[in-house]
């Protein structure tokens, strides 16, 4: 992902016309969203997020729970190039880069030319990026760090903007090929999709099994996405909280001599560099979302889990204890001494951990 902007040289402050233009016009998409997608609003949220700091998601639920027509909605109303990858274990690298053929041309010379892969895309959904074996998988490496491949010898740039939204379900694990750290770290979030409330599930069933079909219209082109994350990124972040997400960060890792007791016991590795930059740029995207022209504290907490989850690596003690990396994440920021951060209010229809919760716990 790109560098957060936390330079010593100010961006341009955001215009509040154009805060107020894009909000209206995210506000909107969301709306739209809805004829497609049942509840869902903070995942909703968090690609949205993601989409506007160029970064790249990795969803994990059980099948049923609409990634994939999530993740193909957003490129819809959004007027971006869209290719699905189906992950399997026969994908080749080259299925994914393309290839360099032997063309014979009119004149009746043969040459070599390159014929381009889908990843030559805006938004690429990898479905189930873990049933590959790693030689597949990391064919998207260089393009998920620096918007580029190498191929016929030659570097070739991909389209702006550029998105990677992978698919991973947490029940089979038979035929699957866990993700390197090092691929899992250039993600910018991990989103865990849960199932419905009762009252989701019942509009869910009603609106599949009707005739009704509804068509999503594109909301925003091509320039106007350009134009939105370039504002996102402009977003102010004061010093202060570039200094607090570094702190969040740094008690994450059980080497640090400002790690609790607790981190020293449950985890083995903590979060790197990567994590402070998709704190921050993850936070000027929700402060986007919402039309606010500042980042806050709170926008910090909001993506600490689905930033930090999947680059803590939990102890074997911790793993028989069932602890689960987000309660880790909340002890965290619950410690901080100045006691910025406040549990989210509790949902009457959550208390109890579901499945995917609990999978994920136990994983």
């Amino acid at each position: 992902m790109s560098p957060a902007k936390t330079n010593s040289r100010a961006p341009e402050p955001v215009d509040g016309m154009d805060l107020r233009k894009y909000g209206s016009s995210f506000k909107e998409l969301r709306a739209n969203l809805g004829k497609k997608i049942i509840g869902q609003d903070q995942v909703v949220r968090q690609v949205l997020a993601a989409l506007l700091s160029e970064g790249h998601c990795l969803l994990i639920g059980v099948p049923g729970l609409a990634k994939t027509l999530l993740i193909h909605s957003v490129a819809s109303l959004l007027s971006l190039e869209f290719k699905r990858i189906q992950f399997t274990p026969d994908l080749m690298p080259s299925d994914i880069t393309g290839a360099t053929l032997i063309r014979d041309s009119r004149e009746g010379e043969r040459g070599f030319r390159f014929l381009r892969g889908p990843i030559f895309s805006n938004v690429i959904l990898a479905d189930e990026i873990n049933r590959t074996p790693p030689k597949t998988q990391a064919a998207l490496m260089e393009a998920m760090e620096e918007r580029q491949i190498t191929a016929a010898g030659s570097r070739m740039p991909l389209p702006r903007p550029f998105f990677v939204l992978a698919t991973q379900n947490p029940i089979e694990q038979e035929g699957t090929y866990p993700l390197p750290v090092s691929q899992l770290d250039r993600f910018q979030q991990t989103i865990h999709i849960d199932y419905p409330t009762t009252d989701e599930e019942f509009d869910i069933v009603q609106l599949t099994t009707s005739s009704y079909d509804s068509v999503l219209e594109p909301l925003l082109d091509h320039d106007s996405i350009s134009e939105a994350i370039e504002l996102a990124s402009r977003i102010h972040l004061p010093q202060t909280l570039v200094d607090y997400a570094a702190r969040v960060v740094r008690r994450t890792r059980p080497t640090s001599p400002d790690a609790p007791d607790f981190v020293v016991e449950w985890i083995s590795w903590g979060a790197g560099p990567r994590a402070i930059q998709s704190l921050l740029s993850g936070a000027r995207a929700l402060a986007f979302l919402d039309g606010r022209g500042e980042v806050t504290h709170d926008d910090i907490h909001e993506m600490a889990r689905p930033a930090m989850r999947h680059r803590l690596l939990r102890t074997y003690h911790a793993e028989a204890e069932g602890v689960d990396v987000d309660s880790v994440i909340e002890r965290v920021l619950e410690s901080l001494p100045d006691g910025l951060y406040r549990r989210p209010s509790a949902n009457p229809a959550a208390k109890r951990p579901g499945l995917l919760t609990r999978l994920i716990g136990r994983a």
